[in-house]
């Protein structure tokens, strides 16, 4: 068996295992959030990325692949790596305690830090935070010519961030040099932009607009104090 099926197959039976008995594999109200860590020049990610891809393909989870760039000098330059990727990790990595960043990483809602490729690990922890659910029920309304982007008001006063992300949905690397020079890899939900739009605190109903344009899929995410729990998620039409 090919590792791309092995993973498919563990990712599914996983998840699925954690329906209840006749329940059928519907997409939550809020899928939920996956964040990749990764290099084109790192020799452990490709299973990470193909992971990625896998979980790329079912709704009720939204993967996002966020590449880095303290890879770069190791004889291939990333072309998708961004500092500002790099500067979140850290970011989550200082909520952890920790001092040291690796790739490839994976953080589910914002939360549960898992190092390395582990496909059990991955999918038993979104099917933690699949039956727990969302804080936040987000929605979209089309008014005055605006997307607007609304949510009911909280039980519990908070500090939310509302936070915009791009991505490409899919693209194909041929990499020359470096740790995997010779491979030609395919990448899924590339974050290009991620932005944030408000700060909330959840005592009255949330009501925005949303920017117009830009290129790729997106999305909305709101989190806790800017790196803490997703308690949110919006994939945009």
């Amino acid at each position: 068996m090919k590792v791309k099926e092995l993973i498919a197959g563990l990712v599914a039976a996983c998840l699925m295992s954690g329906l209840a008995p006749g329940a059928q594999a519907e997409a939550p109200a809020a899928p939920v959030v996956v964040e990749l860590f990764t290099s084109q020049g790192c020799s452990s990610c490709p299973p990470a990325d193909e992971l990625l891809n896998q979980l790329a393909e079912r709704s009720d989870i939204l993967p996002l692949a966020l590449h880095v760039d303290y890879w770069d000098y190791i004889g291939w330059a990333d072309s998708f790596a961004r500092p500002e990727h790099t500067k979140r990790q850290k970011a989550y990595a200082h909520v952890a305690g920790s001092r040291t960043i690796y790739t490839p990483q994976m953080v589910v809602g914002g939360q549960e830090q898992i190092i390395g490729a582990r496909p059990m690990e991955v999918a038993e922890a979104v099917m933690r935070h699949l039956r727990t659910g969302t804080t936040v029920l987000l929605s979209l309304e089309q008014r005055d010519g605006e997307l607007r982007l609304t949510a009911p008001a909280l039980a519990e006063a908070g500090r939310y961030s509302v936070q915009l992300v791009r991505f490409m949905p899919e693209e194909t690397v041929v990499i020359e040099r470096g740790e995997n020079a010779g491979r030609t890899m395919t990448y899924s939900n590339i974050v290009t932009d991620w932005q944030m739009l408000d700060e909330w605190t959840g005592v009255a109903p949330l009501d925005m607009a949303l920017p117009a344009g830009g290129e790729g899929r997106a999305a909305v995410i709101v989190q806790q104090n800017r790196i803490g729990p997703i308690v949110g998620a919006l994939r945009l039409p």
